[in-house]
């Protein structure tokens, strides 16, 4: 199946998403799970462990600095359901405004970050990738709270794995999904927007609102 751009975003509108067997694979199909993930904005749960992590800082986090470097990252694993046609749409939607992607550094090295597709108030978490202790963590707390002050109204993580469901991840109904993800996208949001994101700040806003 080839999909343009727009017939992309189309999908996501109506709750469907496309996927690879694997990165070999040139074909995609669509899926629309019965159960959906996803992450409540104000169920975040942030542990101790990684409260201390992010105080002690030690990284810098950018927005949209480096997406493919973060899609490569994601794809940088023994199995994956990126090929080089997804990797091709996400580029395309990224440079359209449709598609961004959260990193962290060390130094100049990019050790972690997530990516996603943004739809009017809803963001369509696609992946994320670690290559220190807790980056991905650090990526999902800076993104929660990114979401939560630019406006978002659902972020969908597709499916609701157990490393999710630790930090506050839901699965819900289908229709239920259909619900929110058709309120979502009829209201506005501005994931690329200028915020202050010290590590304190994310930590208190989180705390509050979980």
């Amino acid at each position: 199946m080839s999909l343009s751009p727009d017939l992309l975003l189309h999908g996501y509108s109506i709750g469907i998403f496309p996927m690879a067997e694997n990165r070999d694979d040139p074909d995609l199909f669509w899926v629309d799970p019965k159960f959906r993930g996803v992450f409540p904005l104000d169920g975040f749960h942030i542990s101790r462990t990684l409260a201390r992590r992010i105080r002690r800082g030690g990284y810098t986090i950018t927005i949209d600095r480096d997406f493919l470097g973060v899609v490569d990252g994601c794809a940088d694993r023994s199995e994956t359901w990126i090929n080089d046609e997804l990797r091709r749409l996400y580029k395309t939607l990224h440079q359209r405004g449709d598609a961004h992607s959260l990193e962290v550094w060390e130094g100049e090295e990019l050790v972690g970050g997530v990516y996603g597709v943004v739809l009017g108030a809803a963001f369509f978490g696609e992946s994320m990738f670690s290559r220190r202790a807790d980056a991905s963590k650090i990526a999902l707390a800076y993104l929660v709270d990114r979401l939560q002050q630019t406006g978002f109204r659902l972020f969908d993580t597709q499916f609701l794995t157990a490393h999710l469901a630790s930090m506050g991840a839901i699965e819900i109904p289908r229709e239920r999904y259909q619900a929110q993800l058709a309120e979502a996208i009829a209201q506005g949001a501005d994931f690329a927007a200028s915020l202050s994101q010290t590590p304190q700040g994310v930590i208190q806003r989180i705390t509050q609102t979980s």
